[in-house]
């Protein structure tokens, strides 16, 4: 069973850096595609990055974060630069299928708490 934890959220001031990462146990074949999602409150969840059968950023955050994959350590890390008050959420770490990704029919980490201030 695979088991994904994510690590890195905080407290940052606009225009500063944080890098997330995903850590990744059990068998994570490089078919499956990795994903980072974020939710505000009362707001959806929506796909931030996803990596492997394509990449792909929201364009909310292309040219800020940048998304990698390191298969040798099972490992997914979000860089996020320049970061802005509405970028604050809970970040989400997600595996699955690459027709799967953002559904139930994957596997999620429990998320980190992300926060910018202005």
């Amino acid at each position: 069973q695979v088991q994904l934890v994510e690590s890195g959220g905080g407290l940052v001031q606009a225009g500063g850096s944080l890098r997330l990462s995903c850590a990744v146990s059990g068998i994570l074949s490089s078919l499956v595609d990795m994903g980072w999602h974020r939710q505000a409150p009362g707001k959806e969840r929506e796909l931030v990055a996803r990596v492997g059968s394509l990449t792909k950023y929201a364009d909310s955050v292309k040219g800020r974060f940048t998304i990698s994959r390191d298969n040798d350590k099972n490992t997914v890390y979000l860089q996020m630069n320049n970061l802005k008050p509405e970028d604050t959420a809970v970040y989400y770490c997600n595996a699955a299928h690459p027709q799967y990704l953002g559904t139930d029919q994957g596997a999620w980490g429990q998320g980190t708490q992300v926060t910018v201030s202005s």
